[in-house]
């Protein structure tokens, strides 16, 4: 029978890392900048940091900008190591920060859909290769998810400091699902309920059940009556595949309801999980117009690294509203994680829609007994089926 991985192998770790300005100036001045990394900073603006003096004897510079080549050749004749920001990208090779929908919108006002930030990357990934780039792209890809990896741990650490692993709730389902439908409106009803009862509500950051859910958690600290209004709203547009009016009419509901500004301070606040929750979307799915109102958004290139990441951090269980063969690939892809203990304990396994999960796509029948026979004793009582919202928001919280 396989195993689980060790717990040290998969657990996150909290390395010598630099990815602030401020940061980087406290330690300049000690003159010692031995064995740290210092991560996508842009040392070229002003004031230029004088680095001729600073020990640097196994510091590793990755993404860096500075004043001149001189300075970087300069830095490896004193033992630094320097892997310099890709040119021609649109992306940055080491991002210090997780995206927010403004940095993913950025562009659509003055040229459309076509112009956002978001979809100017997926153009490029799909014009190099796309899930099998180039070498030179690869690289690329695979440090810009490296420096998602970081900026995500960074970004969750206050939060789980606060309230725990159990506090992270997973939020999974189609993406087709219309703005306006039944099943929408449920599950933003789910992600208002959820953030209220400070849970993070975490998506995969597509379109349907996802965006739903970050709505609701978006709209957390507000009544019930001006999510019905947003969602109202949002169903004037209702098919993501009208890329352009899609998105308009996010951008007008995140104006109109817009929470008070989030600092981006590292791990310094954990108001963005209830203005939005987090979302954890991959350009592999670039087609989709981007989830608008996480507060956070942690996107990748490598849709496997992303799919894990959603399911490691959903410690305090997991919603499965109606979804197709993606939703079922998430269903079993948890249930290995539970069945080996994989990431530690595992919350409720919530399924909306009783009919659905039973008759259409009777996944309860082979989850069961599956869980039941875990090596860790009989965990199918953390299967659920519902039909009620509220109940499901107990189910997940005790309340």
């Amino acid at each position: 029978m396989p195993t689980p991985p060790p717990a040290d192998v998969i657990a996150p770790r909290h390395t010598d890392e630099i990815e602030t300005r401020d940061e980087f100036d406290r330690r300049l001045a000690t003159g010692d900048l031995t064995g740290l990394t210092v991560q996508g900073l842009r040392l070229d603006l002003h004031p230029v940091p004088d680095l001729g003096d600073v020990t640097v004897a196994g510091t590793l510079f990755v993404g860096c900008r500075f004043a001149s080549r001189e300075v970087g050749a300069d830095l490896v004749r004193r033992g630094a190591n320097v892997v310099p920001p890709f040119s021609g990208l649109p992306y940055p090779t080491q991002p210090s920060h997780l995206y927010t929908p403004e940095d993913l919108a950025a562009g659509f006002a003055e040229a459309g859909f076509e112009g956002m930030y978001d979809t100017r990357v997926y153009a490029h990934f799909r014009a190099h290769g796309g899930a099998l780039p180039d070498v030179r792209e690869a690289l690329g890809q695979r440090l810009h998810d490296h420096g998602v990896d970081n900026a995500l741990a960074d970004a969750t650490r206050a939060w789980l400091a606060a309230y725990g692993p159990q506090s992270v709730v997973g939020v999974m389902g189609g993406h087709a699902v219309p703005r306006g439908s039944v099943a929408y409106r449920m599950a933003a009803v789910l992600g208002w309920e959820l953030a209220r009862a400070d849970r993070l509500v975490v998506t995969g950051g597509g379109p349907g059940v996802m965006e739903a859910a970050n709505l609701g958690a978006y709209l957390a600290d507000r009544p019930a009556e001006e999510l019905t209004e947003a969602i109202d709203l949002l169903a004037t547009a209702p098919d993501f595949t009208d890329h352009d009016r899609y998105t308009a009419a996010a951008l007008r509901v995140r104006e109109r309801y817009a929470p008070p500004p989030v600092p981006r301070q590292r791990g310094a606040d954990v108001a963005w999980a209830r203005a939005g929750g987090l979302a954890i979307p991959t350009w592999l799915y670039g087609h989709e117009p981007a989830n608008l109102f996480a507060g956070r958004i942690a996107k990748y290139f490598s849709n496997a690294i992303r799919e894990d990441t959603i399911l490691r951090l959903a410690r305090g269980g997991i919603v499965f509203a109606p979804g197709r063969a993606g939703t079922v690939q998430e269903v079993f892809q948890a249930a290995t994680k539970t069945f080996y203990g994989t990431d530690g304990a595992s919350g409720a396994y919530v399924f909306l829609d009783r009919t659905y999960w039973t008759t259409e796509l009777p996944v309860e029948s082979l989850l069961r007994p599956l869980l039941a026979a875990s090596p860790f004793g009989d965990l199918s009582s953390t299967i659920h089926l519902t039909d009620d919202v509220r109940e499901a928001v107990r189910l997940l919280t005790g309340a």
